[in-house]
């Protein structure tokens, strides 16, 4: 029991496979109701799919577990539904700070631009984000959330996949379209079709100290390099909501992960950090070791791995979970579009090559990390400690110090599902970026670009005056947005209204502009899931069904 938080108990109810004695068939079944599992069957119900959702617990996480969102996963989580609850409960952060013994060497802002809705990153224990996502799937009337229900058996037929359930009345079978696993790092469901999972374990261990306390520390992320308190060691300072703080203590490889979590030991190293006169209350404690891995692909026929159970990385830089929420939001909106026969089911073979391409860049930083914060030859120390003496007085030097590369959207940059350039733009919004966000006055009451983007393709078109759309042009939107793959589409304008009903962004501080490049008539084709599909200079219907059709695999 924490001392801070009451972990609620979720009903289990008797399957209707069991209770009424019928096999059930379904067109998703998502296991695993962490983070990544209740985003998914979230998303796969807001876009009207019907999804079971099974867990083999009854409760949230046990501990804070995962703590840092970045600005990326709270925009979806926004499109969710959840975002709201998550900023007013946790504590909002943009600056980390960084630490040579006792002096900073190394400071960063994760939000340097102004006019963005949500903030660099979030610190939430996950068990409130569990909770919040678990509320919202329960307001929804095509989730089935099943609780104490544990997958024994996956059987994939080609056509469909078979499960054999365990529950507290004996087991089910249940079939599926498609399984999404989501069953966290040690996966089951990986263990049982016999999928290997490859990289690098570090030989080094951390303890994890969740201490409630109260302390004027600033709402920064401080890390320390061989401070004096944890002497040749390294350290990092979190808050988290309702005054409780994480601290990870690097521990080394020769040390026993029992005889660490014991508060005989814990206690002392956190005295000798805040000082004897500290009062503070251990709340949770854990040890972890250093894991970059991943599946070689994350389609397997009729099963979709995601979050953990298709990849992990060091926790230092915020990249499990906030990684696992971007597979979703890749995922579910192209399941949607093979379920509904819009688009070949080689659809979701991007899902895989996409968000490979993401793990593999979260590795990769994960790993540079790693092999900075624990040096493993005194050679690789001396030089760390070199650069970390220089930092403070020269910038080189402040570029090569890695306390944890935080969590950044991938570009997808690489995917064939992009249309390329034909022409030149400015800024950052190439083919496969994640949109920026921007401010906006609409009349449906949207205050933020991305509150206006996603769920669907959209098409943004730029005019000064939306009401100068001419009606050749407003014939060739409502041709898209009645096409078999409906375009929505939104003018971006400086003044004025739109004809025919079309939707209209004022772009309140001219951010859009910036931030986009746009002149009159660029046009931008958005994806479902908030990234760049194409952009061309003046709006050509048959480009944008082009590429279109190439975003789609349909062509």
């Amino acid at each position: 029991m924490l001392s801070s938080y009451q972990y609620p108990k979720f009903e289990y109810r008797r399957p209707p496979e069991i209770a009424e004695r019928r096999d059930g068939r379904h067109p998703v079944v998502v296991v695993g109701a962490g983070p990544v599992g209740l985003a998914a069957a979230i998303d796969l119900a807001i876009h009207g799919v019907p999804v079971v959702l099974l867990d083999n617990d009854d409760t949230v996480s046990i501990g804070s577990r995962g703590v840092c969102y970045a600005k990326r996963a709270l925009e979806i989580m926004d499109r969710l539904g959840c975002a709201e609850e998550m900023v007013r409960k946790g504590v909002s952060w943009n600056v980390g700070r960084t630490f040579f013994r006792e002096q900073e060497v190394f400071n960063f802002n994760l939000c340097p631009e102004p006019d963005h809705h949500r903030p660099g990153m979030i610190n939430l224990q996950q068990y409130y984000l569990e909770e919040y996502l678990v509320r919202r799937a329960q307001a929804l009337p095509n989730i089935d959330l099943r609780w104490k229900n544990n997958v024994i058996a996956v059987t994939d037929h080609g056509e469909r996949v078979s499960l054999r359930v365990e529950t507290p009345d004996g087991a089910y079978g249940i079939d599926t379209d498609w399984l999404v696993v989501a069953d966290g790092a040690r996966s089951p469901i990986r263990h049982m079709m016999g999928l290997d999972i490859e990289g690098r374990i570090f030989m080094d261990r951390f303890l994890i100290a969740d201490v409630v306390m109260k302390a004027d520390y600033p709402t920064e992320r401080w890390f320390w390099f061989d401070p004096p308190f944890h002497p040749n060691q390294s350290v990092l300072l979190h808050r988290q909501a309702d005054n409780v703080w994480r601290i990870d203590f690097q521990l080394g490889w020769n040390v026993d992960p029992e005889e660490e979590k014991k508060p005989e030991k814990v206690i002392p190293r956190i005295r000798a950090m805040l000082g004897e006169q500290r009062e503070f209350e251990l709340e949770w404690v854990s040890v972890y070791t250093f894991q970059c891995r991943r599946m070689h692909e994350f389609r397997h026929g009729r099963l979709l791995f995601t979050g953990d159970a298709a990849h992990q990385v060091s926790p230092f830089g915020a990249r499990g979970a906030n990684s696992g929420i971007q597979d979703s939001d890749n995922l579910v909106w192209k399941l949607k579009l093979v379920l509904d026969g819009r688009a070949p089911a080689r659809l979701l073979d991007t899902y895989s090559e996409e968000r490979v391409v993401a793990a593999d860049e979260n590795i990769m930083n994960s790993t540079r990390s790693t092999d900075f914060i624990t040096p493993k030859s005194a050679t690789s120390r001396t030089f760390r400690n070199a650069v970390l003496g220089l930092a403070k007085d020269y910038p080189f030097a402040r570029a090569l110090v890695n306390s944890g590369r935080l969590s950044v959207p991938s570009f997808l940059t690489a995917s064939r599902l992009n249309t390329p350039d034909a022409e030149a733009f400015a800024g950052n919004m190439v083919p496969g970026a994640p949109m920026d966000d921007a401010p906006v006055e609409s009349a449906g009451g949207e205050q933020w670009l991305l509150q206006a983007a996603g769920n669907r393709f959209q098409l943004l078109y730029c005019m000064p005056d939306a009401a100068d759309v001419d009606v050749a042009t407003a014939t060739a939107f409502a041709a898209l947005a009645a096409g078999a793959i409906a375009v929505e589409i939104l003018v971006v304008a400086e003044r004025g209204t739109a004809p025919g009903g079309l939707k209209t962004l004022l772009d309140a501080k001219g951010r859009i502009r910036e931030r986009y490049d746009l002149k009159p008539g660029t046009t931008y084709l958005i994806r479902p899931d908030q990234h760049v599909a194409a952009r061309w200079r003046g709006f050509d219907v048959t480009a944008v069904r082009a590429a279109l059709a190439r975003a789609t695999c349909n062509a």
